[in-house]
């Protein structure tokens, strides 16, 4: 399945969150590929962040990671770079952007 998501990052911390994503934990990135992600990339402009990501099931991809440490941290980094923090829980599994076009 494919997931759009839209998040903002705070004006004044753009840079820290660029460098944060050029420095993702490997640990983070395997787990998340262990949870069914195939794939995820995020656009930025200005403060808006678009990530569309290629996964097995998005909620059972959420649930799997909520728990692990080291998405735990990366959560509360990311939650102080945010302005608009998407909820990564299995709660929030129904957050993506619904689809509105795609080329046939």
């Amino acid at each position: 399945m494919r997931i759009a998501l839209h998040t903002k990052v705070r004006a004044d911390r753009v840079e820290e969150y660029d460098a944060a994503h050029r420095e993702v934990p490997a640990g983070l990135t395997a787990a998340i590929r262990a949870a069914g992600a195939t794939s995820w990339t995020i656009w930025r402009s200005g403060t808006d962040l678009f990530h569309v990501l290629e996964c097995e099931d998005y909620g059972r991809m959420l649930a799997e990671l909520e728990k692990l440490p080291v998405n735990i941290a990366w959560q509360a980094r990311m939650a102080e770079l945010l302005d608009v923090v998407h909820d990564y829980s299995a709660e929030g599994a129904d957050a993506g952007l619904p689809v509105v076009w795609e080329l046939p």
